[in-house]
C-alpha cells in the first residue's frame, strides 16, 4: 500500500512510543492536574499539531537533512533540552504567593496551552528522533509515492498519539477531581 512496509509493526512501535512517558506526557499530566481534563486535552491537541510539523518535515525531506547532518539534529536536541530545563527552572524558582507568575503550572488560556503543547512537541528530541530514524524504515526504497507514504504514516502516528494523549489527560484530570472532591468533603 503506497510503498509502506510493515505497517502493523509500525503501529505497534507507535503504541509503545506513546505509552513510554516523556516530556509530552509530563506536560499533559501537569496541565490536567493543574487545570483539569479540558486543559489537558487542549494541551494534547497542541502536541498533535506539533506532530503535523514532524510529519510534513519527514514527508518533504527535512528528515533526510537531519539524518545527514549530526549538527542539525544536535541543534534540535539541544533546543528541546533547553526549553524543558527553562520550564523546570521557572517552576522551581516560582514564588508560591505570586499569582501573576508564568510557570508551567500557572493557569493559562486555551490558546496558550495549545501553543505550549505545540512547542513542547516540536522541540521534543524523542519525537524528532522517532520521525528521523524510524519512519523511513517503513517506506520502501523503490516506492514511487514516498511523500504520500510518509504522510499516511504521520497521520496514523498523529491519530494514535491524539487518542492516547487525550486519554492520559482525561485520566489525570479525573483522578485530580476525585481527590479534590474527597479532600473538600473531609
Amino acid at each position: 500500500m503506497l510503498g509502506i512496509t510493515g505497517f502493523a509493526f509500525f503501529l505497534l512501535a507507535v503504541f509503545l512510543l506513546n505509552v513510554t512517558p516523556g516530556p509530552d506526557t509530563a506536560y499533559i499530566v501537569g496541565r490536567s492536574v493543574a487545570q483539569g481534563r479540558g486543559t489537558g486535552v487542549v494541551s494534547a491537541l497542541g502536541i498533535s499539531a506539533g506532530c503535523i510539523v514532524h510529519t510534513l518535515a519527514c514527508a518533504f525531506g527535512l528528515t533526510a537533512i537531519l539524518a545527514a547532518s549530526a549538527t542539525a539534529f544536535t541543534v534540535i536536541k539541544i533546543a528541546g533540552a533547553i526549553y524543558l530545563i527553562y520550564l523546570g527552572v521557572r517552576l522551581i524558582f516560582a514564588k508560591p504567593d505570586d499569582d501573576t507568575r508564568d510557570t508551567p503550572s500557572a493557569p493559562k488560556s486555551l490558546s496558550q496551552l495549545f501553543a505550549q503543547g505545540f512547542v513542547t512537541n516540536v522541540l521534543n528530541p524523542k519525537v524528532v528522533l522517532f520521525f528521523v530514524s524510524f519512519f523511513p524504515q517503513f517506506v520502501a526504497v523503490d516506492s514511487p509515492h514516498k511523500t504520500l507514504a510518509f504522510l499516511v504514516l504521520g497521520a496514523a502516528f498523529i491519530a494514535m498519539s491524539t487518542a492516547w494523549n487525550s486519554f492520559v489527560a482525561w485520566i489525570a484530570g479525573s483522578v485530580t477531581e476525585r481527590f479534590s472532591a474527597r479532600a473538600s468533603r473531609a
